[in-house]
């Protein structure tokens, strides 16, 4: 599949929303083995070029601006009765020269706010007389504003912002938006198609956690739960592994464990690994749902911006730490918006605890210099099958870990690409002729 931007880009500022939201698409597209173009002006600066706009797989696409010596001037037509300025029609035709000849041999053509904007109208009626080049082309129309109203009465060489386009779906980036985007170009609502806006979970991240989810791939999972700390029995990796598996069976929820692991005994590090794999796995998680952060190229622990910017990413802290002086990880937790649970039998982590809002279990503890052994009347696997109902009904109530789960799983690049965009890449249209 060969898809092409159409965007006419005068520079690639993200203080632009528009440049953030192409970027995205970018970064969808070439993750998916797609061969991507985007069309710029000629204006546009090479050195703008960062973050996924540097990607070497990208064909960029200057286009001319210039005619007969003289800049192409850009006016704004929202204003239906300003009438059209005397060299219109002829740089409307220059451009769909140079628009028919930048979108030949692609097989999709994504247009942003080409056929929506006043200040594009030049680009939109030059885009529709390249399209009648472009039979083979598919073309998907984004509008990134509330659709207009529909005039009354729209003349024939105003009706660019109002009358379908051959070959073309509408898209718009929520569900509500569908049926006016529909009025607005006078077409069935069945050509409007959503693809929600992205925000870029782990491109903004540190390089540390960007490898971490190409390794491990950090958005596609329900519960994702992080713990930091030395890997030693007296952090009780185990229970948080016991948990987890427990919410995955129990609550049929698809769960991820991230062991931030610092430096131990190497010898005692790898077999207390193979224990907290092991009892993961009788309580239900499989191998591939336990990350040690050890394994993934930081044996010497992971980097602290890499930690915080996981628990920006994570839903769930689990501590059932056996002895605690003063949990800084609780309250980075809790700084990002995780639901916390910790062990109530630890004083510091219920006085901690206490004051956060997090939900109590108990497991084993020191404390006043004596160890508290804790026992559960029916087994610990019953002990959490009784609790994990309430853990699960207690997130969905709290309205920042239910949101922060729903744009880690909803909003990211990987379930729009995979629900939204790549079946409009995939999908042919019905064959709208304008009048």
């Amino acid at each position: 599949m060969k898809t092409v931007i159409l965007t006419m880009f005068n520079g690639l500022s993200s203080a632009y929303s528009l440049v953030n939201v192409v970027a995205e698409q970018i970064e969808m597209l070439l993750q998916n083995g797609e061969e991507v173009s985007i069309i710029v002006t000629e204006n546009c600066p090479d050195s703008d070029r960062t973050g996924i706009f540097a990607d070497e797989r990208i064909n960029w696409i200057k286009l001319p601006h210039n005619l007969d010596g003289e800049p192409i001037k850009l006016q704004d037509y929202s204003d239906q009765e300003l009438p059209l300025h005397d060299t219109f029609n002829q740089e409307a035709d220059f451009l769909a020269d140079q628009f028919a000849k930048a979108i030949e041999g692609n097989d999709v053509c994504i247009v942003h706010d080409i056929l929506y904007l006043g200040i594009y109208y030049l680009y939109n009626v030059a885009l529709r007389r390249a399209q009648k080049k472009l039979p083979q082309v598919r073309f998907l129309a984004f509008s990134h504003s509330f659709p207009l109203k529909r005039p009354l009465v729209v003349p024939p060489e105003r009706s660019g912002r109002f009358t379908p386009m051959d070959n073309t779906l509408y898209v718009y980036p929520s569900r509500s938006g569908l049926a006016p985007l529909a009025k607005q170009y006078n077409v069935p609502e069945g050509l409007c198609r959503v693809v929600y806006n992205t925000t870029p979970l782990i491109s903004g991240c540190c390089e540390a956690v960007r490898k971490l989810d190409r390794d491990f791939n950090l958005l596609d999972t329900e519960l994702l739960i992080v713990y930091p700390g030395r890997l030693s029995v007296g952090k009780r990796f185990e229970k948080v592994a016991a948990l987890a598996g427990t919410l995955k069976q129990t609550g049929e929820k698809t769960t991820k464990v991230i062991f931030c692991d610092a430096p131990a005994v190497e010898g005692e590090a790898n077999e207390y690994k193979k224990a907290i794999r092991l009892l993961g796995r009788f309580y239900g998680l499989d191998d591939q749902d336990i990350c040690f952060t050890s394994e993934h190229g930081h044996p010497y622990g992971f980097p602290r911006q890499g930690v915080l910017e996981l628990f920006s990413l994570s839903n769930l802290f689990i501590c059932p730490s056996f002895s605690e002086t003063f949990s800084l990880t609780t309250l980075e937790a809790a700084q990002k918006g995780n639901f916390l649970i910790l062990n109530e039998s630890v004083a510091a982590l219920r006085e901690l605890g206490e004051t956060l809002g997090a939900y109590f279990m108990r497991w084993d503890a020191l404390g006043d210099g004596f160890r508290h052994r804790q026992q559960y009347s029916n087994g610990e696997r019953a002990y959490y099958q009784k609790h994990v109902p309430i853990i699960l009904r207690r997130m969905r109530e709290a309205g920042v870990c239910r949101a922060k789960t729903m744009v880690r799983t909803r909003f990211n690049n990987q379930w729009v690409w995979k629900n939204q965009l790549e079946p409009l890449l995939l999908e042919g249209t019905t064959k709208v002729k304008t009048e």
